[in-house]
């Protein structure tokens, strides 16, 4: 992509946005401004993006506490086998 040296000006709130999500991306201000820019062309609205947001997070909520459920199975059929293999061990 060829791009186009382009003066913005932004408030100090947008700014601080866009350079602490860069930071957390490992990217810049100038890609981080770039997308937001694609999204909006693209006709993303923020309410969009919210909703989304919330539905990742509450679906990341959902695989915890499945993950946490099949460990939990996981334990209990691992004692479950050692009980078998101890009284498999004491029998003749």
């Amino acid at each position: 992509m060829a791009a186009i040296l382009t003066n913005l000006y932004l408030d100090r709130a947008q700014r601080s946005f866009l350079e602490k999500r860069a930071k957390a991306n490992g990217t810049n201000l100038s890609v981080e401004a770039r997308s937001a820019i694609d999204l909006y062309k693209a006709g993303v609205s923020l309410g969009e993006l919210e909703l989304l947001d919330l539905a990742t997070r509450r679906a990341k909520d959902d695989l915890d506490a499945i993950v946490a459920t099949l460990d939990a199975g996981q334990r209990r059929a691992e004692e479950f086998f050692a009980q078998i293999e101890a009284i498999k061990a004491g029998m003749p």
